[in-house]
């Protein structure tokens, strides 16, 4: 999303870098430069101006004037400066009081409630609660069945809604019918409209009065950018949200709806979407927004996949096996599929340092098939090929091929690219045990 701004940004810091010592004239030049490139980001323009007012304060002191990596102390200023723009740190769910606490959806139709409900209640039951689907939205029968397609899909209850019904009524009996099912979260979906009108508010304002939720998300579509901001304002005036859920944030806008909420609503993102499987929902960091957009990656994002992708008591496993250089055909097919669960590896790449930066990878789209093919041909192969690939001749390759449904080439490739990593593995084994230690 932030592809546009990131390499405008990284251009002007190239140029600040490259001065021995930062003077007025070229700091000027280079805030010209990043102003720029938040309007075009869609950024709105009184966040600009008092963004770029509060960066070139800090600039032109002697906290950049006396250092001796100036270039360096501008682009740590624009960082934590886009991170307090963002709110600074995550905003987690408020689920205080008795239970089973209201967490509210709103927002336009079309916006994602929906689906964003469904990716919400897997959330929650991730961190240990037992969240409860509320339907309220009683004008669309589609959204109705949408919400109990997606409940059955993750298999958390949900309440029997109909169109006849009263939408107030219907969180009231479901509040009621969460309590007695040992629920403790409820997520409303309400009725969305394709404007924002009385009615809608007036309905919006009565549910809020009745069930006193503990969070109210607006939730809004980041491809609209400063539409979306606009909505944020207006949904906040009338309800006073507690923050904001950004859907579609995988996709190729602008970003300038991220980065101007905060300041013009005064109320946090606190969670993004970032794919349509339910899974994609992801908290919001401001911190490692910032460094992503400065082309910094997001180690602590990255470590965070690995951390629910990886099975421990396997890895325990593979670290001896690699220690003895024991690692198997049916060892490399295990770590892919775990590779696979922490998503596309083009966005792992991204969230790499210093990925972004690198040209022959900029824009690259890493085809993320190749792995289902692998583990195709290694599903082909019997159990012993697995465990020792040296006896796979020309015939038993061609079987591999054809049960896999690939070619004569594609397992060549492979078990030529495996043979290369045993002599890697190897070589530094035996690196390690020639420094008295052991690389892992």
């Amino acid at each position: 999303m932030f592809e546009n701004l990131s390499d405008k940004l990284e251009s002007v810091f190239k140029k600040l870098r490259g001065h021995g010592k930062l003077n007025e004239a070229n700091i000027e030049e280079g805030l010209k430069e990043v102003r720029m490139a938040l309007l075009e980001a869609d950024v709105h323009y009184r966040v600009v101006k008092s963004f770029v007012e509060e960066v070139r304060t800090r600039a032109l002191g002697q906290e950049v004037m006396a250092s001796l990596t100036p270039g360096q102390q501008v682009v740590k200023i624009v960082n934590e400066k886009l991170t307090e723009l963002m709110g600074s740190r995550h905003e987690a769910l408020n689920l205080a009081g008795p239970p089973p606490a209201a967490v509210m959806l709103v927002g336009l139709q079309g916006s994602g409630k929906t689906t964003t409900a469904g990716k919400l209640a897997a959330q929650l039951r991730k961190a240990g609660r037992r969240p409860f689907l509320v339907p309220a939205d009683v004008y669309r029968p589609a959204a109705i069945e949408q919400l109990k397609t997606i409940a059955n899909q993750l298999g958390v209850p949900v309440f029997p809604s109909t169109t006849d019904q009263d939408p107030v009524q219907i969180c009231l009996e479901a509040k009621a019918g969460a309590f007695q099912q040992g629920c403790d979260t409820l997520i409303l979906d309400t009725a969305g409209r394709l404007h924002i009108d009385e009615e809608l508010m007036a309905e919006l304002g009565r549910i809020k009065t009745t069930l006193r939720p503990s969070d109210i998300l607006l939730v809004a579509d980041a491809m609209t950018g400063q539409d979306a901001v606009n909505i944020a304002k207006s949904f906040n005036d009338q309800l006073d949200i507690s923050g904001v859920i950004l859907t579609k944030m995988d996709g190729d806008a602008r970003g300038g709806a991220a980065l101007s909420i905060k300041a013009i609503t005064g109320k946090p993102i606190k969670f993004i979407g970032v794919g349509e499987k339910l899974s994609a929902l992801e908290p919001f960091h401001p911190d490692r927004m910032a460094s992503s957009i400065l082309g910094m990656g997001d180690v602590l994002g990255l470590i965070e996949k690995a951390q629910e992708a990886v099975d421990q008591k396997q890895a325990v496993e593979l670290q001896k096996k690699l220690r003895k250089s024991q690692f198997t055909l049916d060892d490399f097919r295990d770590q892919l599929t775990q590779v696979r669960k922490m998503g596309s590896l083009s966005d792992i790449l991204k969230m790499i340092p210093g990925m972004g930066k690198i040209k022959h990878l900029k824009g690259l789209e890493v085809d993320d098939r190749e792995f289902v093919r692998i583990e195709a041909i290694i599903n082909s192969m019997t159990p012993r090929e697995r465990r020792q690939h040296g006896i796979i001749n020309g015939s038993r390759r061609r079987r591999i091929a054809q049960g896999s449904g690939t070619r004569i080439q594609d397992v060549n490739s492979l078990l030529k690219n495996y043979a290369q990593m045993l002599k890697m593995l190897k070589k530094f084994n035996q690196g390690g045990t020639r420094r008295g230690m052991l690389p892992f």
